[in-house]
């Protein structure tokens, strides 16, 4: 299992659609012969000429051969199959990557969990899908890969190097809330040039790994033994989700962070063991991931957009350019937002409307591939704000009433998720509005132009409600039916991808909203229905 926010640095926009791409760091733990020496960059040239070659891989060999060597020595878990295979089936499973996952292993930059999380032999060792799958000419039945027996799984994690001791987190205990969101802003994520990076609330880590049903011991550390400090983290929660029809219970995993210093150390594997095993010992043998870098094999992949709503602030740390020929008070009158909502009936959602929009989302949710399956519980914890309870509100969530009938007719929600600005003496902190769960009725009337017309007006009320809680900046993904307003809305392309991994489960490959350019397609629509934090 690996890291769900190993997800594309603080996605940095971008104007030009010409991607530069990387990955993320480390090392791997396992043992055994070194792996095969790998083919010089003109085999790559050679492969996708070779005439066996299917014409499927017409997209692929649009990529310029030096991109193409680029994108695959950023993933080396590919470069390696790949080097293990003949021509003739390395031609095969290139062509069947989608595109917009080979090129995206290049948009992580920096490439601080490469080694670790895209090793080679690590990934042999472990249930996933094969890339040359996607090859085989007979598709492999949906299911999970290995069969396991809860009574073979050992009771005990293996040991760590010298000096470090395994801990579980109590996210109860606001010190060791503390020092998980310590770890995580000092250590997690940032982007490439490490001018940003995410800033996770001591509030947003409460929400996001204390969801109905949350275990404690799906809370893991690493402690160094003489300092006690935390300097490791991964965690999970169950969930269940949809694919194809299938409901599986699977662990959703997150906050994979090593201490840059230990970097070197090959922790990230053994961390994955670990919570695989106390998942195993739970008997919950299927995880759902996410990632910036290519790892043996992605269900599915999706881009980065983003809205701006405050573009001179974005402009003034770095995360939006001034396009060419352009001059900032274009920019700005370009990315003006009305000053008040115009969908009649919209408010903030409260808790009397967790029955109605339980039933909205589970029925907007069937028509996708895969997809998240929730419970009345789970709305209440995801969606409804309790300023009574809550230290700071994480999650904004709306729903339209209809003025007559009362009935809820659709709804819209996002999340709250800061980067803190490194070395800007103007601004300190960009604060990002993720787009999370929506839905409408409009989408049960067969009619898809009445849903694009209804989802674009939806949208731009929620980028309205965004704007009047002091965010700068609104991100949303190439999901769901988002292919239907991001450019009408104005969004820009971003430099980052998310890919999508089950874990010990098996599925044909799954649209991600994007087509070989890797721009939203509606026709690449009705795949990915879940999100991930």
């Amino acid at each position: 299992m690996s890291d769900s926010k190993d997800k594309g640095k603080a996605p940095k926009r971008h104007e030009d659609e010409s991607e530069q791409t990387g990955a993320d760091a480390g090392s791997d733990t396992s043992k055994g012969t070194q792996s095969p020496p790998y083919s010089p960059p003109e085999t790559f040239a050679e492969i996708m000429d070779h005439d066996t070659a299917p014409s499927s891989s017409r997209a692929t060999k649009k990529i310029p051969t030096k991109l193409l060597e680029s994108a695959i020595e950023a993933n080396p878990a590919l470069k390696h199959e790949l080097a293990s295979m003949d021509q003739e089936t390395a031609a095969k499973t290139l062509a069947n990557i989608d595109i917009s996952q080979l090129l995206t292993g290049l948009s992580l930059g920096n490439g601080k969990n490469q080694k670790d999380m895209a090793s080679y032999k690590f990934w042999q060792t472990q249930p996933v899908p094969r890339f040359d799958d996607q090859a085989n000419p007979t598709p492999v039945a949906q299911g999970p890969i290995k069969m396991i027996d809860p009574e073979k799984v050992s009771k005990t994690p293996d040991p760590l190097l010298d000096g470090f001791e395994w801990c579980t987190l109590d996210l109860t205990n606001e010190t060791e809330l503390r020092e998980l969101y310590e770890l995580l802003n000092n250590h997690y994520v940032e982007d490439d040039n490490a001018m940003f990076r995410f800033a996770y609330s001591e509030s947003f880590l409460h929400w996001a790994l204390m969801s109905p049903g949350w275990k404690k011991e799906w809370h893991i550390g690493v402690r160094a033994t003489k300092s006690r400090k935390l300097v490791a983290s991964i965690c999970g929660v169950p969930t269940e989700i949809r694919v194809r029809g299938e409901r599986i219970k699977v662990t959703e995993i997150n906050f994979l962070c090593i201490h840059k210093k230990l970097r070197s150390k090959r922790l990230a594997p053994v961390l994955i063991k670990e919570i695989t095993r106390r998942c195993y010992v739970n008997g919950i043998f299927q995880a759902i991931y996410t990632g910036g870098v290519i790892l043996p094999t992605p269900v599915s992949s999706c881009r980065y957009y983003h809205r701006a709503l405050d573009w001179l602030k974005l402009y003034e740390v770095g995360f939006s350019p001034l396009p060419h020929g352009s001059t900032k008070a274009r920019q700005i009158t370009r990315n003006h937002l009305p000053s008040a909502t115009s969908t009649p009936g919209l408010r903030p959602m409260e808790s009397k409307d967790i029955d109605a929009v339980h039933d909205l989302l589970e029925r907007y949710l069937l028509r996708f591939d895969m997809n998240q399956a929730f419970t009345r519980e789970e709305i209440d914890h995801w969606l409804v704000y309790k300023p009574q309870v809550d230290k700071e509100q994480v999650v904004w969530a709306y729903v339209v009433e209809d003025p007559e009938t009362k009935k809820i007719t659709d709804f819209v929600s996002f999340y709250n998720l800061e980067s803190t600005v490194i070395d800007n003496d103007k601004h300190g902190v960009v604060r990002a509005a993720y787009l999370y769960y929506y839905a409408s009725e409009t989408a049960f009337n067969d009619n898809a132009k009445a849903l694009k017309a209804r989802l674009q007006v939806l949208m731009n009320d929620a980028l309205i409600c965004a704007r009047q809680a002091n965010f700068d900046v609104f991100n949303a993904l190439t999901s769901h039916d988002n292919p239907m307003f991001l450019e009408q809305l104005k969004f820009g392309a971003g430099d980052g991808q998310l890919h999508f991994y089950l874990y010990n489960y098996r599925t044909p490959a799954i649209p991600g909203g994007i087509n070989d350019k890797n721009l939203p397609d509606e026709k690449k629509m009705g795949g990915v229905g879940i999100v991930m934090l």
